[in-house]
This record gives structure tokens, C-alpha cells and sequence, in this order.
């Protein structure tokens, strides 16, 4: 109410109805409104008491039960009433907008709560321990594979000092074997290529028998065309364990102990003596020389044989109907190692011929 000396406070609620939460103002909002609207009114009777507004937790909607008391309270005197009413409705409107609260609550809906030093503390140290598994069993892994490569680089290591001591006694008290590389001019590029690839498996197969030959190059010149294809062609040539000479097997070894190799020979080779050295024609078969090596060893007044494949093995049927007996130098090096080995032609005939020259052994074409 208003009076002559000032404004006197009414309560901002009708007696008995809770306090509005969080010492809310609302009641000084609306008795401030309702001192502009005073000197219109007086000498009217005061309006109604206002009746409080819902809690916060429960807003007004319209068709509301509170709404309508709001809404519809009802106001005498006309127009400053009618004003008067909706300053209050707008006073009331704006304390009902929090923005500090809208705003928190959007940030707690819109992202996870950033972590806490706990938690980060925890996680570092995760990573720290998974590292160092990581590092732990690469290391295991690599003394491992240095223990294998350890172990396999002794074994082949004791393995090559036994083939090099085999071949070292075998130049004193073994069998030999000499390739005779003075017809090399008469081949091809191609056909050169091919003898010094048949060289390296030769090599190859007599370093791993158990009871190996001596080896020698007669006629290899240097500067040569097979001189150049062996070192192009055979990765540590110059490490081989086998002589390597310019000089004709007619200078190194006594005529009575040069046996020739040739498939032209009418002689059987039944054994093989120790004392002996085998001559083996350096040519490949891809240009057919009839009986070139034949007459060279003749010239030479030289003992000659040849393997005894019509003696042990038979014709097989091809659709080509061929039959050879012109056998690769490592062909018959293989059949002469197996022989020395075994002491058995099938065996040895099976290890070097093969099917493709249309000779097999009788057991085989049952």
C-alpha cells in the first residue's frame, strides 16, 4: 500500500505458501511495478493480493492450471490495470530465463568431461609398459635368429672345410678327370655359354660327392671366348678347387693313362682306375659333330671308351623315335661319380641319362 510518506513493504506472498527457492526477487519486482502503477490508482480500492508464482522446476504452459490464474486474475480499474498485469506477466516471464544454467547444461550434453591427471597418469604409464614388451621380444627375436644363423654358418662351414679336404685328397690319390676345351673355336657364342654353365654344375656335383674327382682345364686360354663366358657366368671361378691351365692333357699326363671319353668309341668302359685320366670332349650337343672327338683322340694315338648305355639300358618308344647317346659333361660326370660311389652301371646310367635321350633301363619300361 502507499501512503504519504513513502511505500510500505508487503509480503510477497500470501501467508502459509512456500518461499521461493534461491532468495529470488520476485516479490521487490513486482511491488516495484506496482508503485509506477500507483498514482493512477488512488482513491481506489488496492487490488487483490497477488498470488505467487510455480516453482522454477515446474514452468507455466498454456492451459495450465497456474496459467490461468495468472492470466485471468481478476483486475478492476481499466486500463492501468490491464497494464499493470502485463508488466507483471512480463516480469514474471523474465525470471524464468537462466542462461548460466542453459548454458552449462549444454556443454555437459554436447561432450565427454575432459580426463582427469589420475587418469592420464594411468594411461602413460600403459604405454610405457607395452613399449618396452615390444622392445623385449624384438630383441628376443633377433638373439634367436643369431643363434640360428650362428648354428647354420657352423654347419656350413665344417661342411665346406670336409668337401675341401675330400678334394684336396683326391688330387693326390683320386681318380681325374680333364675337360678338353682345345675345340672351344668351333662353337657358337651361345653353344660357348652353355659348356661354361655345364662347367659350374660339374664343378658343383663334384664338390658335394662324397668320393670326388680332381679336376682340370686343359687349353684354357686366357683372353678366350670360354674363358670369358666361365667367368661371367660362374660367381668365385677363380676360387674352384681344380687346375686351370693353357697347356694340352699331351703335356701334363703320360699317353698309357689318358683314357678318351667319346660316344663314337667302340670300346665299353667297364670300371673306373684311379690311375687313370678320363678326357671328356669339351662341345656341346646343340651343333652335331659326327665323331669329331673320335678323331681327335685317334690323331692322338689315345685310348678311347664310352659309357655302356646299349649294354644296360634299352630303346624306349618316343613319337620322335629319338635315340642319343651324346651325353652334357656334367651328364657324364654324374654317371662316372655314382659308379665310383656305387660300383653299379644301372644306377649310375639312371643318375645321368635321362629319359629325354629315349634310353631307359629294362626294369623301367615294364
Amino acid at each position: 500500500m502507499v501512503t504519504g510518506s513513502g511505500v510500505k513493504p508487503e509480503p510477497a506472498t500470501a501467508p502459509g505458501t512456500p518461499a521461493r527457492p534461491g532468495g529470488l526477487r520476485q516479490g521487490s519486482a513486482v511491488r516495484s511495478l506496482c508503485v509506477k502503477a500507483a498514482p493512477e490508482s488512488r482513491g481506489r480500492p488496492p487490488p487483490a493480493p497477488l498470488r505467487p508464482a510455480p516453482p522454477r522446476s515446474a514452468p507455466l504452459r498454456p492451459g495450465s492450471p497456474g496459467a490461468e490464474r495468472v492470466g485471468a486474475a481478476p483486475m478492476e480499474g481499466g486500463g492501468g490495470e490491464a497494464g499493470e498485469a502485463a508488466a507483471l506477466r512480463e516480469a514474471l516471464r523474465l525470471l524464468r530465463i537462466e542462461p548460466a544454467a542453459a548454458g552449462s547444461s549444454a556443454a555437459e550434453a554436447g561432450g565427454a568431461a575432459p580426463c582427469s591427471r589420475n587418469v592420464l597418469r594411468k594411461r602413460r604409464r600403459w604405454e610405457r609398459v607395452l613399449a618396452a614388451r615390444r622392445r623385449r621380444r624384438r630383441q628376443e627375436r633377433e638373439r634367436s635368429r643369431a643363434r640360428r644363423d650362428g648354428g647354420r654358418g657352423a654347419a656350413r662351414r665344417h661342411s665346406k672345410a670336409l668337401a675341401e679336404q675330400r678334394l684336396l685328397e683326391a688330387r693326390v690319390s683320386g681318380p681325374r678327370l680333364c675337360v678338353d676345351l682345345g675345340m672351344a673355336d668351333r662353337m657358337s657364342l651361345k653353344e660357348t655359354s652353355r659348356l661354361a654353365s655345364q662347367i659350374r654344375r660339374l664343378y658343383g656335383a663334384n664338390r658335394q660327392a662324397e668320393k670326388p674327382f680332381w679336376l682340370y682345364l686343359t687349353e684354357f686360354v686366357v683372353g678366350s671366348l670360354i674363358y670369358e663366358e666361365c667367368f661371367r657366368m660362374n660367381d668365385g671361378f677363380s676360387d674352384y678347387l681344380m687346375d686351370t691351365t693353357q697347356e694340352s692333357y699331351l703335356d701334363l699326363f703320360p699317353l698309357d693313362a689318358i683314357v678318351y671319353l667319346t660316344p663314337d668309341s667302340e670300346n665299353v668302359l667297364e670300371d673306373i682306375d684311379p690311375k687313370k685320366v678320363y678326357i671328356l670332349g669339351g662341345l656341346v650337343d646343340e651343333s652335331i659333330h659326327k665323331k669329331l672327338t673320335l678323331r681327335r683322340a685317334q690323331e692322338q694315338s689315345l685310348q678311347t671308351a664310352r659309357l655302356p648305355i646299349r649294354e644296360y639300358m634299352v630303346k624306349a618308344v618316343n613319337t620322335k623315335n629319338y635315340h642319343s647317346e651324346t651325353l652334357a659333361i656334367n651328364q657324364v660326370f654324374d654317371v662316372l661319380s655314382t659308379y665310383y660311389k656305387t660300383r653299379s652301371w644301372p644306377d649310375a646310367l639312371k643318375a645321368g641319362v635321362s629319359s629325354g635321350k629315349g634310353y631307359v633301363l629294362p626294369d623301367a619300361e615294364k
